[in-house]
């Protein structure tokens, strides 16, 4: 079946292929063209960048008179541990959003030592790696090195490479990822943000061996000119132990994954950007708009409550010949803060794009439970006593294309099998608490973590079938209509942060409404 749904989006820089060299030979001519007898290239790179690669096909064209490398100035890996222990906790899910900064991974004196001999060079000096404009603050050229966190992911995945400053290479994916998301990305973009700005050039580093790069002028004229106009991030898919076969049929995926469980498809923190330059597609991750062009993306309100984050996230849950979501809850807002050191919650809705007969959402606690035996046999249940009798518990909502469930923190839920959801909610995806998953193995062959003490900790008991009927399904209120087309307000819960509106069209709208 051929699909409408692209895979690919881009959005137009302004700007023709021309301002776009492609790989190294070019990339390497651009470079030169500011080049010197005597002078410092300094190329910064986001963490998981192949810096190998990097270094040896630059230096091989460069023939630089001393490499220096950031690692070297490093920490040992044991003391780096060490001092992010307490941030990153023994959990095997959840750390601590850290305030760490690059910085901090340097150990003093080699970082002098490494500076020392820097200065001391004579002819062409190459300074490569997280960290390098800290060694190489006054560099006469900086090449900042960037890629998406799914690359990184899939770098992780593969053993290609390890956390930054550690020699973890072979490391669960799990450990790694976890690291990344509470340490290294967070340490990385605040030197993005001191760093990006000024580069002089911005190399993509996604794909190895096909790299491509563009002036940091440019760089910043397209984001400038892409945030004023409407714009998709580049979807990803990942399979999962629940996981169904709706997109794999509708989206043309690669038959080969047993199932396709979550389309990533506006989550700025994993996806990329890209920008179309002609026909060369030039890959950033999405991050960096929201980094670089907070105001403009998202407006002095949203961005004065939450800073350089886009709290909205839009992703697809596939269920269609699966099996049920986990059984969940997510924490409130203070929880979420002081536990965890977030901002903010996840706060959440599911859209029925699609739905089985037997299609339905578990949401909320039937009226007159005692929390207490719900307590007990959910730990029966995850020590392997019995199966947790969710349907004595829990509300099961029948469901059909186009409801629409309102899911604040603090409300147990998940989607059953046979649907297909579009999921609507705040960012910080991460923080999900699993109080049952149904006696079945992740797709590694192992359970997936449950943390029923902190779901227990968050559980609104008040949220029973009255409450939930009332509130959270189906929520809808008409909102203005027109020649051919109507909207609706389908979902903002007093609890939740996020709005929606539906249109329905029955022709062709030219309308001066300004919600359309």
């Amino acid at each position: 079946m051929r699909s409408n749904y692209d895979k690919f989006p881009y959005c137009d820089s302004g700007l023709d292929a021309d301002a776009c060299a492609v790989g190294w030979d070019a990339i390497f001519a651009l470079i030169s063209t500011i080049s010197t007898t005597q002078w410092t290239i300094c190329i910064e790179t986001y963490p998981g960048a192949f810096i190998s690669e990097i270094e040896s096909e630059i230096a091989k064209r460069l023939s630089p008179s001393i490499v220096v490398r950031a690692s070297d100035a490093y920490w040992h890996s044991s003391h780096i541990i060490e001092i992010f222990g307490d941030a990153l906790t023994t959990d095997p899910v959840f750390g601590y959003m850290s305030d760490a900064t690059v910085d901090q991974f340097f150990d003093p004196d080699r970082l002098q030592s490494e500076q020392k001999r820097l200065s001391s060079s004579t002819g062409i000096a190459l300074v490569i790696g997280t960290g390098a404009s800290l060694i190489a603050p006054h560099a006469d050229c900086l090449v900042y090195a960037d890629m998406a966190r799914w690359e990184i992911q899939l770098r992780q995945r593969k053993n290609f490479i390890g956390n930054l400053g550690l020699e973890n290479l072979k490391a669960p994916a799990a450990e790694k990822y976890k690291r990344a998301y509470f340490l290294d990305w967070r340490a990385a973009d605040r030197l993005k943000l001191e760093t990006l700005p000024h580069a002089d050039f911005v190399l993509d580093t996604n794909k190895p061996n096909h790299p491509l790069m563009i002036s940091g002028t440019d760089f910043q004229a397209a984001l400038s000119k892409v945030v004023h106009a409407p714009m998709r991030l580049v979807p990803f898919f990942d399979p999962g132990p629940w996981g169904g076969q709706w997109m794999k049929e509708q989206f043309d995926l690669p038959p080969e994954q047993p199932n396709y469980a979550w389309c990533f498809d506006c989550v700025p923190e994993e996806n990329s950007l890209l920008l179309g330059f002609g026909d060369l597609r030039f890959e950033v991750p999405a991050m960096d708009i929201v980094l670089l062009q907070p105001t403009a993306l998202l407006g002095e309100e949203v961005q004065s409550k939450f800073g350089r984050e886009f709290p909205i996230r839009f992703d697809l849950l596939d269920t269609m010949g699966g099996g049920n979501l986990s059984f969940q809850v997510h924490p409130l807002m203070e929880y979420i803060q002081q536990t965890f050191g977030m901002a903010y919650t996840q706060d959440e809705s599911y859209y029925m794009l699609d739905a089985g007969n037997d299609a339905a959402v578990y949401l909320g606690l039937k009226s007159g439970i005692s929390p207490a035996q719900l307590e007990l046999d959910l730990r029966r249940a995850n020590e392997g006593e019995m199966p947790f009798p969710v349907d004595d518990y829990i509300n099961r909502i029948s469901a059909k294309k186009h409801d629409h469930f309102l899911i604040p923190a603090g409300t147990p839920h998940c989607s059953g099998a046979n649907s297909m959801v579009l999921e609507i909610s705040a960012t910080p995806y991460i923080f999900t608490f699993k109080l049952w998953d149904w006696s079945r193995l992740g797709l590694d062959g192992h359970p997936r973590h449950v943390h029923l003490d902190h779901g227990l900790n968050n559980i609104q008991w008040e949220r029973d079938t009255v409450w939930v009927l009332k509130n959270l399904v189906n929520a809808i209120e008409p909102f203005a209509e027109g020649e051919g087309w109507q909207e609706e307000r389908t979902g903002l819960h007093a609890l939740e942060i996020i709005e929606t509106r539906r249109y329905w069209f029955n022709r062709a709208v030219r309308s001066q409404h300004k919600a359309l």
